[in-house]
């Protein structure tokens, strides 16, 4: 194999591993953001955890986060939560920063 192939090879396999993280990642985000907004909500124990599982499905509505931010603002809207657009995605930000230092931890 020449050098040329095997750095091909090196950035397929790189892709797919940041490709893989990315995924991960992001559905990990949407499970604590729902668990951050079942708590703004004020849902607890089961409640919350289905609510959560309902952020991570809402994410394969459509490619992109705006999926997962409609419907935490209909949601918020709906219970009368006063979160701004601006802060729902400032912690949609925040938790997908802790995501990713979760799956590098190995959590």
């Amino acid at each position: 194999m020449s050098g040329i192939e095997k750095r091909g090879d090196d950035f397929e396999k790189r892709f797919a591993l940041d490709e893989g993280l990315r995924f991960k990642a992001t559905a990990r985000r949407n499970k604590l953001l729902g668990q951050w907004a079942a708590e703004k909500l004020g849902k607890s124990g089961d409640e919350a955890e289905a609510y959560a599982k309902s952020i991570v499905m809402a994410d394969f509505e459509e490619a992109g986060d705006d999926d997962v931010f409609r419907k935490v603002r209909k949601d918020f809207d709906g219970a009368n939560v006063a979160q701004s657009d601006h802060q729902i995605r400032r912690t949609m930000d925040e938790l997908m920063v802790t995501a990713i230092d979760q799956i590098k931890a190995g959590k």
